[in-house]
């Protein structure tokens, strides 16, 4: 495979055009996670998640990753599925985890990958060229779980974290840990 700056906006193309597929995939993830979580989740647009896949995008780094990422998939196919189990959960672990950013986020979005996977199948997420392919349902599981990780909704990514500490010189700021000021 060669991956070349069109190739990398063909696959955003196709990534943005998955939205009537991935977005319902990234709101049935929100509720099952927040009824186990108990917690409310916003539920995710279709324009939210096109915006999203603009920013992912934007960043040529993470672009051509994911781009690869994507080809791969909507290609990865082995004789008789099973034998490639792994390489298909890698490719979707690797990909969510991309999408969704650095970390704590892109560990959150390996786990989640697994929840939307068991719930997946290829036939009925992969319509055209990339029905019944090894790595097609994987491939949805992986945007589902690492765009549901990034994109806002999730009331404990609200506002600072009460565990930042202040960046001043002088160790001033919220979260100030020194007890001898």
């Amino acid at each position: 495979m060669r991956v070349t700056p069109e190739t990398v906006r063909d696959e955003r193309a196709w990534v943005r055009d998955r939205a009537s597929v991935i977005v319902p995939l990234i709101n049935e993830t929100r509720e099952r996670l927040g009824t186990l979580f108990e917690t409310d989740v916003d539920p995710v647009s279709r324009a939210a998640y096109r915006a999203e896949v603009d920013a992912v995008f934007a960043d040529g780094e993470v672009a051509v990753n994911v781009a690869g990422c994507v080809a791969l998939l909507r290609d990865l196919d082995v004789a008789g599925d099973y034998p490639g189990f792994v390489v298909d959960e890698v490719l979707g672990r690797e990909l969510a985890a991309t999408v969704a950013g650095g970390r704590p986020l892109s560990l959150l979005a390996e786990a989640t990958f697994h929840l939307v996977d068991v719930r997946v199948s290829e036939d009925a997420t992969a319509p055209g060229d990339d029905a019944g392919t090894a790595g097609a349902d994987d491939l949805d599981a992986a945007l589902a779980a690492g765009f549901q990780t990034r994109l806002p909704g999730w009331k404990w990514r609200e506002g600072e974290s009460p565990f930042a500490v202040g960046s001043g010189d002088d160790g001033s700021g919220p979260g100030n840990l020194n007890p001898d000021d």
